[in-house]
This record gives C-alpha cells, structure tokens and sequence, in this order.
C-alpha cells in the first residue's frame, strides 16, 4: 500500500500550516498503516512527495516523536514505532488506574459539588442524546471521547496526574483510534459514557468505578484484536503484491 497522494500546492501555505499539513499526512499515513511499525524512510523522501522543503518535514517528524509514532536516527533516517502489545497493555493499565482514581475522587466530598455538575451537564450535551443525534464520524467521536476521558481527569483537581495521564493519552492515541477507525464502538461508546456520566452525578463510586474499568478493558481487548487482524490484512496484501508484480516492482514502496 502507498502513502496518501501529492498534494501540488502544499507549499503555498504559511510555514506553521504547512508542517501542520505535513504532520497530519504522516500521522494519517501511520494510523491507517499505509506506513508500517518498523518502515524506515528519509526526510528527503517525504519532502520529495509532498513537494515541500525539508524544514517543515523535519518539524512534523519531531512532533511525531514527541507523541511515540516515529523515531529518528542519527544520520539513518526515521522509522515508524514498532508496536509493542506488551507496552501498550502496561499503558492500558496505568490509564485504568489514573481514571480509577479520578472517579473515586470526582465521587467523593474532596470535589465540590458544583464543579461535578458542571462536568456532568457539559460532557452529558455530548454524550446524553438520542441515538439519531449522535455522531456517525468514527474518528470525530475518537476525539470527543479522548476530551472525554481527559476531562474526568482533569476534573479531579490533581495537575500531576493530569500531565501524567496527557502522556499515556498521547502514547495509547494510535491503538485508541484504532477502534473508532475500524471498529464499532460508536453506538457502545455514547451508551457507556451516558452510564459513567449518570454514576458520577449520583456520586456512586462503586458503579462508576465498575463501568469505567470495564469500558477502558474491553476498549483494549478490541483495539489489540483489530491491530493484529490489521497488520496481518496488510502483509498479506504485501505478500500477494510481490507474487503478482515483477521483480523489480515488487519491493513495497514507502513513499509515492
């Protein structure tokens, strides 16, 4: 499989939009793994398809380190993270156990009672509708149900914590995604945070507690299933390529 297409005029835009521009294309490329865990490539080779100068790649590539998509080599170019199921199950715990504890404390006297209506009343706008006013976007209800997440443990009043869990959020975002990009977890997902957000307004630890640890386990148990069935779906595809395609045009290409 390739990366997404040339875009032409890509380096008309300003500097900052152009290396956002670039940063989504990668990170898109990655999270729909058009580009593999383990694939190495050169700045040059990205500048050169996305027709833009090697300053705004570079900045894209730094972002995506910071978030744990990419790493890059000293004079060797930069390769795609391996995905580590192992890692991210570790992560899946300590996420589990940061929302835990937020829950515990958002039940609990130690948060004001106004500050957990207010949680409650603006995440229910997004979360206690009827079905037919529910978003159908996969990836637009990924975002709202990382600010979701983000924000019960932000509610909670520890800024520790809270930057603590920002950095697991960053590191789980590509299995995360995963899951609302191939999954189907919409309809769950509305029906679980409506739950979570009625247990927490009830100040019932215990089932808020109980539904939040078992919406973040089967979300991993889903995510794992659909990476495995995805990087398998695409071997495959590579391995019947280099079957169909003449020698010479059976190397995978990375870019373009």
């Amino acid at each position: 499989m390739k990366p997404s297409a040339k875009s032409p005029a890509i380096d008309l835009r300003p500097a900052g939009k152009l290396t956002d521009t670039v940063y989504s294309s990668l990170r898109e490329d990655i999270y729909a793994f058009r580009l593999l865990p383990g694939d190495r490539f050169a700045e040059n080779d990205v500048a050169e398809r996305l027709q833009v100068s090697r300053t705004p790649v570079r900045e894209a590539l730094m972002r995506l380190q910071s978030e744990g998509l990419v790493r890059g080599y000293f004079r060797n170019g930069w390769e795609v993270v391996p995905i580590d199921l192992a890692r991210f199950a570790s992560l899946y715990e300590l996420r589990e156990m940061i929302e835990m504890h937020a829950i515990a404390k958002l039940c609990s006297p130690r948060v004001a009672d106004a500050a957990r209506k207010s949680l409650v009343k603006e995440q229910g706008r997004i979360w206690q509708v009827k079905p037919g006013k529910r978003l159908a976007d996969g990836l637009e209800v990924a975002a709202l149900d990382e600010r979701f997440h983000s924000a019960l443990v932000g509610a909670a009043g520890n800024a520790e914590t809270d930057a603590v869990y920002r950095q697991v959020t960053d590191q789980l975002r590509i299995m995360r995604r995963l899951d609302f990009a191939y999954g189907d977890c919409i309809a769950d997902t509305y029906i679980e945070h409506a739950a979570i957000l009625d247990a927490v307004g009830q100040c019932d630890a215990r089932a808020a507690g109980a539904l939040i640890a078992r919406h973040i386990e089967d979300s991993h148990t889903v995510v794992e299933r659909i990476t495995i069935e995805r990087l398998e779906q695409v071997r495959a595809a590579a391995v019947q390529a280099d079957m169909v395609q003449p020698p010479a045009q059976a190397r995978r290409k990375r870019f373009g």
